[in-house]
């Protein structure tokens, strides 16, 4: 399935073991419809295979966040770029009335831009 520039709505939990339906994976992926997405335009901290601790907490919250943002009602996923990684994910843009779900995150400080590569977030954190 394919997403792209449809309003979706759904009432999304945090991943658990299988099945993954509708839920949270962490800052930048979730499961929608059991299709796996991840958030094209940012680079959120690890949880599972955090470098640290800092990390981990500060990944734990952007995986709340992302929850609660979901939740708040209908937003859109759209293909900007690749339409998938090479884990297989679906690479979309999350968007509520022509925001960024991502970008809301960045300002937060829960989460970066993507640029291409993920960063040491540990180090990152430790001169915070």
């Amino acid at each position: 399935m394919a997403l792209s520039l449809f309003t979706l709505a759904t009432a999304f939990t945090l991943c658990a073991d299988a099945p993954r339906i509708n839920c949270v994976v962490d800052g930048d992926t979730f499961w929608i419809n059991g299709e796996k997405v991840r958030l094209a335009d940012i680079n959120a901290p690890e949880t599972a295979q955090a470098g640290c601790t800092a990390e981990r907490v500060l990944g734990n919250r952007a995986k709340r966040r992302l929850l609660t943002l979901l939740n708040a009602g209908p937003f859109t996923l759209a293909i900007e770029g690749r339409a998938t990684d090479r884990y297989g994910r679906s690479l979309r843009i999350a968007k509520r009335g022509g925001r960024s779900l991502g970008e809301q995150l960045v300002r937060e400080g829960l989460a970066e831009p993507w640029r291409g590569r993920r960063s040491d977030w540990c180090a990152a954190l430790a001169m915070r």
